[in-house]
């Protein structure tokens, strides 16, 4: 009887196991619906710098001795930092989607991401702890997830994998999880 298979019971035949939602070693997407999510929380980030820098001008300026060219500099910095995070919260989540991918093989998850820097990260099954799937309110109204893979070790020990499909996050932890890394 292999590691996958249930046991039979009063001479049934053994249980297939569940159908995974994607394809072992075939190269996978995150979900797209992880542009839309990250474009949000992008745009929560650009409010809140705003809110921020234009209350740290209001108590500069109603605070003892303001000057109006210091003001006017900080002015201008706040607004570059605003316009910065805004064009980031534009461009940047749908070039992270394009260049993010992963694959599970047998004994290895491996993850690719990285817009200026490519990363690729191998994670051996047989190191894998444990695994947890999050899912923030923005997340949960897209249907999406990000699974948390923790590894033995101290440097990297936790590994996250944002913008997967809920069951693809669902499946891929279970998978992890059953048939580690001893190649069963």
């Amino acid at each position: 009887m292999s590691a996958m298979s249930l046991p039979s019971v009063a001479g049934e035949p053994e249980a297939a196991p569940p159908a995974l939602p994607f394809e072992l070693g075939l190269l996978q997407r995150l979900d797209p619906r992880s542009v839309a999510c990250e474009r949000i929380g992008g745009w929560i980030r650009t409010f809140v710098l705003l809110l921020l820098g234009g209350a740290g001008l209001v108590f500069y300026w109603t605070g003892s001795d303001p000057r109006l060219v210091r003001l006017l500099f900080l002015a201008g910095l706040v607004m570059l930092l605003v316009l910065l995070s805004l064009a980031a919260t534009v461009v940047l989540p749908h070039l992270a989607w394009k260049h993010a991918s992963w694959r599970l093989f047998p004994l290895v998850l491996e993850i690719r991401r990285g817009v200026v820097f490519r990363h690729l990260v191998s994670v051996p099954r047989a190191r894998v702890q444990h695994t947890d799937v999050e899912r923030g309110p923005i997340e949960r109204r897209f249907g999406l997830a990000t699974l948390v893979v923790h590894t033995a070790g101290h440097d990297d020990s936790e590994i996250r994998l944002e913008g997967l499909e809920h069951g693809v996050a669902l499946a891929l932890r279970d998978r992890l999880l059953t048939s580690g890394g001893d190649g069963a």
